[in-house]
Protein backbone atom coordinates (compact mmCIF):
# COMPACT_ATOMS: atom_id res chain seq x y z
CA UNK A 1 0.00 0.00 0.00
CA UNK A 2 1.31 3.41 -0.92
CA UNK A 3 1.11 6.41 1.56
CA UNK A 4 -0.89 9.13 0.18
CA UNK A 5 1.16 12.89 -0.65
CA UNK A 6 -1.03 15.85 0.56
CA UNK A 7 -0.19 19.12 -2.06
CA UNK A 8 -1.54 22.55 -0.89
CA UNK A 9 -2.01 23.68 -4.32
CA UNK A 10 -2.12 27.10 -3.31
CA UNK A 11 1.71 26.83 -2.71
CA UNK A 12 2.73 25.64 -6.38
CA UNK A 13 2.78 29.11 -7.78
CA UNK A 14 5.54 31.84 -7.27
CA UNK A 15 6.67 34.81 -8.37
CA UNK A 16 10.46 35.70 -8.21
CA UNK A 17 11.32 39.08 -9.23
CA UNK A 18 13.80 39.05 -12.11
CA UNK A 19 12.35 35.95 -13.93
CA UNK A 20 10.17 35.60 -16.55
CA UNK A 21 9.28 39.89 -15.78
CA UNK A 22 7.74 38.73 -12.45
CA UNK A 23 4.87 36.61 -14.56
CA UNK A 24 3.51 34.15 -11.71
CA UNK A 25 5.03 30.52 -12.70
CA UNK A 26 5.21 26.81 -11.77
CA UNK A 27 7.35 26.74 -8.63
CA UNK A 28 10.82 24.83 -9.26
CA UNK A 29 9.59 24.26 -12.95
CA UNK A 30 9.98 27.92 -14.21
CA UNK A 31 6.87 27.35 -16.45
CA UNK A 32 4.66 30.77 -16.65
CA UNK A 33 0.99 30.65 -15.40
CA UNK A 34 0.83 32.79 -19.12
CA UNK A 35 2.00 30.01 -21.08
CA UNK A 36 -0.27 27.61 -19.72
CA UNK A 37 -3.05 29.86 -20.26
CA UNK A 38 -2.22 30.46 -23.32
CA UNK A 39 -2.47 26.57 -24.69
CA UNK A 40 -5.75 26.42 -23.07
CA UNK A 41 -7.23 29.24 -24.94
CA UNK A 42 -5.43 27.51 -28.05
CA UNK A 43 -8.59 24.80 -27.13
CA UNK A 44 -6.14 21.93 -24.80
CA UNK A 45 -7.42 20.81 -21.80
CA UNK A 46 -5.46 20.28 -18.56
CA UNK A 47 -4.37 16.59 -19.81
CA UNK A 48 -3.46 17.86 -23.51
CA UNK A 49 -1.41 20.72 -22.05
CA UNK A 50 0.56 18.27 -19.33
CA UNK A 51 1.54 16.11 -22.62
CA UNK A 52 2.59 19.07 -24.57
CA UNK A 53 4.86 20.47 -21.19
CA UNK A 54 6.03 16.82 -20.37
CA UNK A 55 7.69 18.08 -16.85
CA UNK A 56 4.53 19.19 -15.70
CA UNK A 57 2.07 17.47 -13.70
CA UNK A 58 -1.93 17.53 -14.04
CA UNK A 59 -2.41 19.44 -10.40
CA UNK A 60 0.57 21.84 -11.89
CA UNK A 61 -1.49 22.54 -14.63
CA UNK A 62 -4.63 23.04 -12.31
CA UNK A 63 -3.12 25.00 -10.06
CA UNK A 64 -1.97 27.24 -12.87
CA UNK A 65 -5.46 27.64 -14.49
CA UNK A 66 -7.18 28.07 -10.96
CA UNK A 67 -4.60 30.64 -10.81
CA UNK A 68 -5.78 32.55 -13.89
CA UNK A 69 -9.26 31.92 -13.43
CA UNK A 70 -9.14 34.09 -9.86
CA UNK A 71 -7.01 36.50 -11.59
CA UNK A 72 -8.05 37.38 -14.42
CA UNK A 73 -7.84 40.77 -14.99
CA UNK A 74 -4.56 41.11 -14.04
CA UNK A 75 -3.13 38.46 -16.22
CA UNK A 76 -5.01 39.14 -19.77
CA UNK A 77 -3.36 42.58 -19.22
CA UNK A 78 -0.36 41.32 -18.56
CA UNK A 79 -0.90 39.14 -21.79
CA UNK A 80 -1.70 41.87 -23.71
CA UNK A 81 0.61 44.14 -23.39
CA UNK A 82 3.26 40.76 -24.06
CA UNK A 83 1.16 40.77 -27.32
CA UNK A 84 1.82 44.16 -28.30
CA UNK A 85 5.46 43.70 -27.60
CA UNK A 86 5.80 41.15 -29.52
CA UNK A 87 3.95 43.10 -32.82
CA UNK A 88 6.32 45.57 -32.00
CA UNK A 89 8.94 43.71 -31.65
CA UNK A 90 8.05 41.92 -35.24
CA UNK A 91 7.47 45.60 -36.92
CA UNK A 92 10.71 46.99 -36.06
CA UNK A 93 12.37 43.60 -37.33
CA UNK A 94 10.79 43.66 -40.70
CA UNK A 95 11.30 47.42 -40.91
CA UNK A 96 15.27 47.00 -40.91
CA UNK A 97 15.00 44.12 -43.01
CA UNK A 98 12.74 46.90 -45.60
CA UNK A 99 15.45 49.81 -44.93
CA UNK A 100 18.12 46.99 -45.70
CA UNK A 101 16.84 46.26 -49.29
CA UNK A 102 16.49 50.15 -50.22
Amino acid sequence: MTAAVSIDSGKLITRTPGLHGGCPHILGKGVTVCRIVTWYKRGLNAEEICDRIGHLTLAEVYAALTYYHANTQELETYLLHQAAAKRLEALHSNFGKYEMLR
